[in-house]
């Protein structure tokens, strides 16, 4: 079944998931104060919308007489509604989470055999995402798609608009069908933990399956680490600052989904610059919705390129080794011609130079220096 029409997700989608800081520990409080403060702290301002209520929020081994989820009396006792209806009062989405198959990843409820009924239930409370996972489920591609498909079309006949994201993890190849199950983004990674391998884990995937993600349907690479700094529901030693930065651009350049998972109840000024850089923003919600190519690897240090709406384009100068690096940048790496044009680095926010045939940038270990380079059209391709 093809339920393509007018993209729900025209640019990737953004918010705040609760899995990776708090797992099972969630409660109504928390969903409440989160919305909070996305809105206090301005991420709702820079585009941060969805919040999603993952795993652990239902009663964990029954449904009801009539076959419906319950919420745990004791983590949501005022109900799913009401907190549905708190989060719209702040002006923002809220998102549920379910499983592909009888139970979910943490041995909770899941949907399969009851979409059509769970669908119906969530659009009554005034649901707006749904986060649907795959623990339990069949390993072949064609269970997956099945079942995929069943809940989107579950999905389409409640006459709700719900944003449908697809936790498949990339084995069974969602870019090639997600769009076609009702999907608007799909994972294309196993989890990413708060550790500098699962971000170059990432940025690989991302070089090889830059084509089948644009405006409607996006390649999502896993919710944001940043912030974590080793705590939290997920393992991993924590990344550094550098490596938080690269994680940031990187997503951003892929037009991968950014999903918070750190507690912004807590920003602390780093996180918060790394999460409200609207200028490093832009390059994810840019309206041509192309993710970047890999142009260049020599060795440990890599040049991306991201053509962007206005002509522009975003470079990435990424260095994964463990020494800091000289990267040249030369205007035939990313299709420009050898005229006068401006570098701006958008995590300084300042115009740093201007250059007709190469430009050198010192790049430190693990660091990403994320330009956009204007003032000559891009060569046709």
């Amino acid at each position: 079944m093809d339920y393509s029409s007018k993209p729900l997700a025209a640019t990737p989608p953004m918010g705040w998931n609760s899995w990776n800081m708090f797992g099972s520990n969630i409660d109504e409080a928390l969903i409440r104060e989160t919305a909070d403060a996305i809105v206090s702290s301005g991420l709702k301002d820079c585009g941060y919308e969805y919040i999603v209520i993952d795993d652990c929020w239902s009663q964990k081994d029954r449904r009801d007489a009539h076959g419906d989820l319950m919420p745990d009396p004791t983590k949501f006792p005022s109900g799913m509604k009401a907190l549905a209806d708190y989060v719209h009062s702040r002006g923002l989405k809220i998102g549920i989470y379910s499983d592909a198959a009888e139970l979910t990843c943490a041995g909770y409820i899941g949907s399969y055999g009851f979409e059509e009924r769970d669908a119906q239930l969530w659009a009554s409370w005034g649901m707006d995402f749904l986060k649907y996972d795959y623990c339990y489920a069949p390993s072949d591609r064609e269970s997956a798609i099945e079942r995929y498909d069943r809940m989107g079309a579950a999905l389409q006949k409640t006459g709700r608009e719900f944003l449908y994201s697809l936790c498949e993890w990339g084995g069974r190849s969602p870019h090639l069908w997600g769009r076609k199950v009702g999907g608007q983004m799909w994972r294309v990674s196993r989890d990413v933990l708060d550790r500098w391998e699962d971000i170059e884990m990432g940025m690989d995937i991302a070089a090889d399956l830059h084509d089948y993600s644009g405006p409607g349907g996006w390649n999502d690479l896993d919710m944001l680490v940043v912030g974590l700094n080793g705590s939290g529901q997920i393992a991993g030693e924590g990344l550094s600052f550098a490596e938080y930065q690269t994680h940031i651009s990187m997503w951003c350049m892929a037009c991968s989904p950014l999903m918070i998972g750190c507690d912004v109840r807590k920003l602390d000024r780093e996180t918060a610059a790394l999460l409200m850089n609207r200028e490093v923003i832009a390059v994810n919600q840019d309206v041509l919705g192309r993710p970047a190519q890999r142009s260049i690897q020599s060795g440990q240090c890599e040049i991306w390129k991201k053509l962007l709406g206005d002509g522009t384009v975003a470079v990435a100068l990424v260095n994964r080794g463990l020494s800091d690096c000289d990267i040249i940048l030369k205007s035939s790496d990313i299709g420009l011609p050898d005229k006068p044009k401006l570098a701006r680095n958008l995590w300084l926010q300042q115009d740093i130079a201007d250059f007709t045939i190469e430009l050198t940038q010192h790049v430190r270990s693990h660091e990403t220096i994320l330009l956009k380079v204007e003032g000559a059209n891009p060569l046709p391709s």
